[in-house]
């Protein structure tokens, strides 16, 4: 690993962190504290949003390295393995049922959701772990919870509670406070300590899985830290912030070709990057201006990852050619 890169992207993220608490429709000038509330906008408001990207931006980021090294696919994207789907389904649950006005239901349905999905995938991929299976498994249980999130939003039991599950499936950071942070940072921290525990076995996946087993890799261990890293991460951000997509597929790429290329080198930089790109997507969702309403970070995301995912196809294909 380039040894300079972890302490670019700290000092990367010093230098934007004060610069989103500025950043908004009111910006704020920290030479002439003269806007009305000041205080209040920056630690009550813009704080624990930045701090609630950096968490999630760090866990996705992480998950999203961990997965790709995992299934040896560069394509590999966390939300695409059940967990997220399986999330959101939980969520959908809780306004549905009305208990999403709780303040700890809703996460707690989340979490609910996305530990029966990381169950559900580990029961199916089986005792012997394989990469093949465990991509099937998370593709069906993906295809099974969106479908169910599905049924649950046409069956919803009035228009305001539909409009709510719309509204926080696009994932968002907006009126997010210092309760989410705490919900959310040590389910992703627990993830991250795990996955780069994994970082080991998943450089040694990257010779073969024959080859991986010969080394001492056991193929079963692996793919429960995998599935409980993934989990938790993901788990923890559609609890708080609904689905937010695409960090895991960009950052892994972007950091890659500035790594030794081991999955185990590619862990801390892909979180420390995906901290980067939620705060700095955050950052400019505060700052575009939209008549009534602020541009969600999910769909900001979005609109950011199909055109980089149509570009990595592109660019393969040319490979194949």
């Amino acid at each position: 690993m380039n040894r300079r890169l972890v302490p670019y992207l700290l000092l990367a993220l010093a230098l934007l962190v004060p610069l989103s608490l500025l950043a908004g429709r009111v910006w704020i000038d920290p030479f002439v504290p003269t806007t009305r509330n000041a205080m209040l906008i920056l630690f009550e408001l813009r704080l624990p949003r930045a701090v609630l990207a950096l968490v999630l931006g760090a866990g996705l980021g992480a998950a999203g390295a961990a997965m790709q090294g995992y299934l040896r696919n560069p394509l590999a994207d966390p939300g695409l393995f059940g967990v997220a789907p399986g999330a959101a389904l939980g969520a959908v649950l809780s306004f549905w049922t009305g208990y999403a006005a709780s303040a700890y239901f809703l996460p707690l349905f989340a979490l609910i959701g996305a530990g029966g999905a990381m169950a559900l995938l580990a029961l199916i991929a089986g005792r012997e772990g394989g990469v093949t299976v465990f991509t099937l498994a998370g593709l069906m249980i993906s295809s099974l919870t969106g479908a169910l999130t599905s049924l649950a939003i046409s069956l919803s039991p009035t228009p305001f509670a539909m409009s709510e599950i719309v509204t926080w499936l696009m994932g968002a950071l907006a009126d997010r406070s210092w309760h989410e942070v705490w919900i959310a940072t040590p389910f992703t921290l627990a993830g991250i300590a795990v996955l780069t525990r994994a970082g080991r076995g998943l450089d040694a996946l990257t010779l073969g899985e024959a080859a991986a087993r010969s080394l001492g890799m056991e193929p079963r261990r692996l793919q429960a830290m995998v599935i409980l890293g993934v989990g938790l991460t993901v788990g923890a951000g559609v609890a708080v912030a609904g689905v937010i997509g695409f960090v895991g597929l960009m950052v892994p790429h972007l950091i890659r070709p500035l790594t030794d290329r081991r999955p185990s080198s590619l862990l801390v930089p892909s979180a420390l990057a995906g901290a980067l790109l939620l705060l700095l997507a955050d950052m400019a969702c505060r700052v575009v201006p939209l008549a009534g309403s602020e541009l969600r970070v999910g769909v900001a995301l979005s609109l950011m990852g199909a055109p980089f995912f149509l570009h990595l196809l592109l660019r393969m294909r040319r490979g194949l050619a």
